[in-house]
């Protein structure tokens, strides 16, 4: 045969060189001309180069066309299969596996589905996956980037030269791929990307990449996530069954590099966690975890609020097994894990999202609607039906692979509203003219779609300022479909009245009362999160107003009135126990205060406060629903008095909550009551348990005719001061 039939062009070779080829498959592998295998290989540094069969048999050497390294020859096979290249030159040898022998792992299903953006699998697909491929062990990798003239996979691997292993690009997908045989897991990697103006960006972390190098390094690490062990599988057949809008839901929610440290200052693994904060979360009688973001983020003082990384759990803390272990252990002592998820926005550090392909891929490329003005950072294209499917496909991850009981949404008004944060003319109204974000409204609705259809019983929950209607409302009936949203109204309005002198606070009564008005037009989380702690703002005990014993006591009449108010409950690490400053992420939570008996009792209260909401259907059954709450007394603004009634919805024993925000004991109070005879004092936050003044009613109360405020029976109760107290219907 004609040498001239089946040597690659000089171009062809040149640009194979060079590392500007459009289609190195097209080139270098195995190629059939006229009935013969021709095979072509470039292998920098190497002077010769022989091929044989994976089994051994020896097919002669290969011709050196161009001194860099690229040979090719015709070899005696009869059918397409990998082979094996021998390379030396005059200081070493070596061998590998032809990458561009193998055929493409993905197919037709990929790119149509990919494409179309309903692909609810891509975390099957794309990224990288250690897998058996045509007989040969390696990682395939699989990467979006539509825009780019060429993609490359490099690591320690091949010496990070975006030349040896150009990825194939999948015509009408935009996806690119390749299989590298005989690489394995734990693998480093990253990818080099030419433009379509043949310029080569900054190397990219892979959008999917399942695991991450410890910061300030930022290559992906080719991990596997489908083959954990678990022993949950109680644990999440009962989650299927359970409403949680009926259920009670406690939250701790807790940033893992700060909760505790190591003695060395070091952040504690993931296994270590288990061991530590889990059963001290569990202890306190929460329901649920909530974890400040641990997608991958590069930067220690975002706490994870800008990730890199959102299908990595960060290395800060270990691995993704160990990530799987921390969950599977809080799932066999009845914890439920939320993960706090970012959607919103991503940073635009130079390995991550930002300009993918040297294009704004995931991002707007109008900074109107692309940069976020509060965050310097950049904003997903939700309307891009890929950045849609990316995110969407993530939620479906974190809660697949990871079993995760929910996800609490970041940042959801700043996606609602195109004018977030903007002046006039810094935004782009939407085609009616609107503020609203319709892609981000679609892509919200289609996430809570995906999650709540193929996961029965998670939980989202959306972070959402605004009165935006219908957040917690099912999408099919006009909402965003969150089941739950926070509630920051009430963490405003409460604080500020707390902050007040007591002696004050009669003349902003409404401040408590308002938020009953609006309270059960949503599913209502109500969060003392790490916002409230941070930037100045001081721990909750420094809010409180007065001297130590009233800030003491009024923190504990609070935490009485919150888990007493309808509504799920959150509370932030640390304030469990009174931490006295306020959060710093650099430093591990003020353990030592527990050594005082005011701290300590503070901490024993929560963990009654706890017991009592799970226990007690009254507390909890009806959280969400106007059922479940009725006034007592609403009007008392001299006294600073609010009492009302949280029944279950079925009948069961009722508990009113009467709370005295005065450091002012009044006996005899007459509390009017639904039902005459016994009510039992299951809780006073005075209690000298909890560090009060001991000051309560003996265990019981009698309540009898004539009643008051509309009620048919009422009694006499002490009020301690600066305290909450909850009585419970025992009957005549």
């Amino acid at each position: 045969m004609d040498n001239t039939m089946w040597m690659a062009s000089g171009a062809d070779v040149e640009a194979i060189v060079a590392g500007t080829h459009g289609d190195p498959f097209g080139v270098l592998g195995l190629h059939e001309v006229e009935g013969a295998w021709v095979a072509r290989a470039f292998a920098p540094g190497a002077e010769t180069l022989s091929v044989q069969t994976l089994q051994g048999g020896h097919l002669g050497p290969l011709a050196r066309r161009h001194e860099a390294g690229f040979f090719e020859a015709v070899v005696a096979i009869k059918d397409r299969q990998p082979l094996r290249y021998q390379a030396a030159n005059a200081g070493s040898s070596w061998s590998f596996v032809d990458p561009f022998a193998f055929g493409p792992v993905l197919g037709p299903l990929d790119d149509y589905y990919g494409a179309e953006g309903t692909h609810l699998r891509l975390y099957d697909r794309l990224g990288a996956h250690a897998m058996i491929h045509e007989g040969v062990a390696g990682v395939n990798f699989a990467l979006w980037a539509p825009n780019a003239r060429r993609i490359s996979v490099v690591g320690d691997f091949n010496v990070w030269d975006g030349r040896r292993h150009v990825m194939r690009k999948r015509m009408g997908s935009g996806v690119h791929e390749i299989f590298v045989p005989e690489l394995a897991l734990d693998t480093i990697y990253k990818y080099e990307i030419m433009t379509a103006g043949g310029t080569l960006l900054p190397l990219k972390s892979d959008p999917f990449g399942f695991a991450a190098e410890l910061r300030p390094k930022t290559a992906s690490i080719v991990a596997e996530t489908g083959n954990f062990v678990w022993s949950d599988a109680s644990y999440l057949e009962a989650r299927a069954k359970k409403d949680p809008r009926r259920a009670p839901m406690s939250t701790y929610e807790v940033h893992l590099g700060s909760w505790r440290k190591r003695g060395d200052g070091g952040f504690l693994s993931y296994d270590e966690l288990a061991d530590q904060l889990i059963p001290y979360v569990a202890g306190l009688g929460f329901t649920h975890l909530e974890l400040m973001p641990v997608s991958e983020h590069p930067y220690d003082p975002s706490w994870g609020y800008q990730p890199t990384g959102l299908y990595a759990p960060t290395s800060r803390f270990g691995n993704p097994a160990g990530f799987a272990r921390f969950v599977d252990k809080a799932h066999a002592t009845g914890l439920g894990v939320i993960l706090d998820w970012v959607p919103a926005h991503f940073p635009t550090d130079a390995h991550g999202l930002a300009h993918f392909d040297g294009t704004a891929l995931y991002e707007h490329a109008d900074p109107r609607k692309g940069f976020h003005p509060d965050w310097n950072t950049a904003i997903f294209n939700f309307g891009r039906k890929e950045v849609a499917a990316y995110l969407v496909n993530n939620a479906l991850f974190w809660l697949e692979r990871y079993h995760l009981d929910g996800l609490r949404v970041d940042a959801v008004a700043s996606m609602l509203y195109l004018d977030y944060s903007r002046k006039a003319g810094e935004w782009v109204p939407n085609e009616h003219g609107g503020n609203e974000n319709l892609e981000a409204i679609a892509f919200l609705r289609r996430m809570n779609e995906a999650t709540y259809g193929r996961h029965p019983g998670i939980v989202t929950i959306a972070e959402e300022s605004t009165a935006f209607p219908g957040v917690s409302k099912p999408a099919f009936a006009g909402g965003l479909g969150f089941g739950f949203k926070w509630n920051m109204g009430f963490m405003h309005d409460t604080l500020e009245y707390l902050k007040r002198d007591p002696v004050h606070r009669r003349h902003h009564h409404n401040e408590l009362t308002f938020g009953l008005l609006y309270a059960f037009t949503e599913n209502f989380v109500l969060p003392l999160s790490h916002d409230e702690v941070v930037h100045g703002k001081g721990s909750l005990l420094s809010k409180m107003a007065g001297d130590d014993w009233q800030k003491f006591a009024g923190l504990r009449a609070y935490y009485a009135f919150m888990w007493g108010y309808p509504g799920k409950k959150l509370l932030f690490m640390g304030q469990e126990f009174a931490q006295r400053d306020e959060w710093n992420h650099q430093q591990s939570l003020d353990w030592h205060l527990l050594d005082a008996p005011a701290h300590g009792g503070v901490k024993k209260l929560i963990g009654d406060l706890n017991r009592l909401y799970r226990d007690i259907p009254a507390l909890h059954a009806r959280d969400c629903e106007v059922e479940g709450f009725n006034w007592l007394v609403g009007d008392d603004a001299a006294n600073s008095v609010f009492a009302w009634l949280r029944n279950d919805g079925s009948g069961g024993a009722p508990v009113a909550v009467v709370t005295n925000f005065t450091p002012v004991r009044r006996d005899r109070y007459k509390l009017p009551l639904p039902f005459a005879g016994r009510w039992h004092e299951i809780l006073n936050t005075d209690a000298s348990v909890y560090g009060g003044s001991g000051h309560g009613n003996g265990g019981s109360v009698m309540a009898s005719e004539p009643g008051s405020h509309g009620q048919p029976a009422s009694a006499p109760i002490s009020l301690p001061p600066m305290a909450t107290i909850f009585l419970q219907y025992g009957g005549g």
